[in-house]
């Protein structure tokens, strides 16, 4: 009867056992390729030691009481597995941030807003049919340091290629340049590092600023749109120079992953505010010389990124040499 007994507990654990493997590893896992496996169990070691401990207490207490509530440690196994899932993405989305604030992202929106809000104290607010952006009027725009290139050229006011960049026509312009910079510009500082979103930020400016001299001398503007357009184009050319590259590490399988995923909205957004920039109030020229900028900047900051050196001298001297050729170019025709 011992014998018995035993052996029909040791089946019942044998079943109790495979219904458990069966739940830490669904068939959603199995399909997973090998080198994400070791990735997730590169993730899964970089939690902390108070999370496994309580995960494995639940499992070791699930396994004494299996013979007599398997349904409820069936469910527990499942809900720990979901939650775990959940760290685990959560993990590779921000494995390959360089830093886990976006410092100058955050404070040219501060800025943007503050510099607007003084503008529209001191100087009031323009009527609808003079700005219909709700803002104020033009010729505080212009005071306050907008683009006008008669200033810049014959007076030598080169701080304008500058400036433009902290003031907006009005809350419409202000709350449409700021959701985008707060949202993909804090992020994408946070993957790149706070020097390289600087560099393609201002080198766009510059380069919205001097096409727009170029291309439409007669018009006064303003807005942070060339420099977000140009962290479009920095970001498409980090897309385009690493679409071939393999990842090794968690880190890179992680940036792997995020430049798939934003490429489609990326190339999406470019599309839509380049269609935006023929309506009226809206200075395409500044849009498409900060994508231009941004692209040659971005293609010069993220060749190093290349792991085969002929290949990264091959994109860091197009990349140099467009970005020289398009600047001194549009500055000669000024």
């Amino acid at each position: 009867v011992q014998s018995l007994d035993t052996n029909t507990t040791a089946d019942s654990n044998e079943q109790l056992q495979r219904k458990s493997s069966k739940h830490r590893n669904p068939p959603i896992l199995k399909r997973l390729s090998s080198r994400q496996m070791s990735i997730r169990q590169q993730l899964s070691r970089q939690h902390s030691s108070n999370s496994r401990g309580h995960s494995r207490s639940q499992s070791f207490a699930s396994t004494n009481g299996l013979n007599n509530n398997n349904s409820k440690n069936a469910s527990t196994e499942e809900y720990q597995l979901q939650e775990d899932e959940i760290l685990s993405t959560q993990s590779l989305e921000e494995a390959h941030f360089k830093q886990r604030y976006a410092p100058f992202s955050s404070s040219f929106c501060l800025v943007q807003c503050g510099v607007l809000a003084a503008m529209m104290w001191q100087c009031g607010v323009a009527p609808m049919n003079i700005n219909p952006m709700v803002g104020p009027y033009p010729d505080a725009l212009n005071y306050w340091g907008a683009k006008n290139a008669v200033l810049i050229i014959e007076d030598d006011e080169w701080w304008r290629l500058f400036t433009p960049i902290f003031l907006h026509a009005g809350l419409f312009h202000l709350g449409g340049n700021v959701l985008v910079q707060a949202d993909s510009g804090n992020r994408w500082e946070k993957e790149w590092g706070s020097i390289i979103w600087i560099i393609i930020y201002i080198g766009s400016a510059f380069g919205s600023s001097i096409l727009s001299v170029c291309a439409m001398p007669d018009q006064i503007s303003v807005g942070s749109s060339g420099a977000v357009m140009g962290l479009f184009g920095g970001k498409l050319a980090e897309i385009f120079l690493l679409c071939c590259e393999k990842s090794k590490t968690v880190e890179e399988y992680a940036g792997e992953q995020s430049r798939k995923d934003q490429a489609c909205a990326v190339i999406g957004g470019i599309v839509v505010v380049m269609a935006m920039s023929f309506i009226p109030y809206v200075d395409w020229s500044a849009h498409l010389g900060g994508l231009v900028a941004g692209f040659g900047i971005g293609l010069v900051c993220f060749s190093f990124k290349i792991r085969m050196w002929i290949f990264m001298l091959v994109w860091l001297i197009v990349g140099v040499g467009t970005t020289i050729a398009l600047f001194s170019g549009a500055l000669a025709y000024m």
